[in-house]
């Protein structure tokens, strides 16, 4: 799994040379009993992690939302003024028989840069924050073990700034954010932002697919 991870992460940062790919991952599935799992992740605006994360198996359910702030039941635009302190992020309930929570790592570092503080492409702003929202100490530990790989094999040309912080609150977005991308295709971020990642996902995870 990893080999194919660092050619994907090479042939989207041409100038990394990976010096190690002996990353140890955590096998949740033989230390919960559970038919369902929960994820937590910001990587961006959540139009473009939702829209990843629907072309996997395993998916049960998707929420965009917010997370990480201090103001009670933000809005959309509260969030989007970087006035409220929370990410946009997705809430991924999953089947850990089909797709673990490695796996959703795996992708979400690969369809997203994790070096750029609070901005990814032309959205800049605290809210567009690279984080993970871990809801207990296994997710914790499985997301530190990640990047402390990503750095050491060099995966990327500058170190990894993601964060990790304990879920706190979470606020489920307006229901027109929901499947955003297959109801907007045509709009012009889901063509010129979002459709790359898709075709991304679709060319190097074939095996994940629905």
């Amino acid at each position: 799994m990893y080999c194919k991870f660092v050619i994907l992460i090479f042939m989207l940062f041409i100038n990394c040379t990976p010096k190690s790919t002996n990353y140890v991952a955590i096998n949740s599935n033989t230390m919960k009993n559970k038919n369902t799992e929960t994820a937590i992740f910001a990587g961006g605006c959540f139009w473009c992690t939702e829209a990843v994360y629907n072309q996997l198996h395993g998916i049960l359910k998707l929420e965009p939302g917010y997370i990480g702030g201090q103001v009670l039941n933000p809005t959309y635009e509260q969030v989007c003024s970087g006035t409220t302190g929370h990410a946009e992020a997705v809430r991924i309930t999953f089947d850990p028989d089909k797709i673990t929570y490695n796996e959703l790592l795996e992708v979400f570092f690969t369809t997203h840069d994790p070096t750029t503080l609070n901005r990814q492409g032309a959205d800049e702003g605290t809210q567009y924050r690279s984080e993970i929202f871990y809801l207990d100490e296994l997710q914790k530990k499985q997301a530190e073990r990640f990047i402390v790989w990503l750095d050491r094999a060099r995966i990327y040309p500058k170190p990894v700034v993601t964060k990790i912080s304990a879920a706190t609150t979470y606020y489920v977005a307006e229901e027109y954010h929901k499947n955003y991308y297959e109801n907007n295709p045509d709009q012009g971020y889901c063509r010129m932002v979002i459709a790359p990642k898709i075709e991304k996902v679709k060319k190097f995870y074939t095996d994940k697919l629905k």
